[in-house]
């Protein structure tokens, strides 16, 4: 048995200058089972250009095995403006199914 959970993430640019996210790391941890890492181009099929207060939402979402979990990451980005590339680290978010807790 599976259990589906979805979310959604904004990312902003609060820099000066325009970027683009290239890739994605992810660290999925299911309660029942062991770390679960991946890596991938984009974020749902995409590699977003955000100019300087622009900002780009996607949803998205993973099977875990059982009813609580979490996920932490990072996003790989690059400036546009003069080529350095950066990391953004996405911070721990928590799964659970709404019956566990009652």
């Amino acid at each position: 048995m599976h259990f589906a959970f979805g979310y959604t993430i904004t990312i902003e640019n609060q820099s000066k200058d325009s970027v683009q996210l290239t890739s994605r790391h992810w660290r999925i941890y299911d309660s029942l089972n062991d770390l679960e890492i991946l890596n991938g181009e984009g974020v749902i099929g995409k590699k977003p250009v955000l100019r300087p207060g622009q900002s780009h939402t996607y949803s998205s979402g993973c099977l875990l095995t059982s009813t609580i979990g979490a996920m932490k990451g990072h996003y790989n980005m690059v400036n546009l403006n003069n080529s350095e590339k950066f990391r953004v680290q996405i911070p721990n978010f928590k799964f659970s199914a709404p019956f566990v807790l009652n």
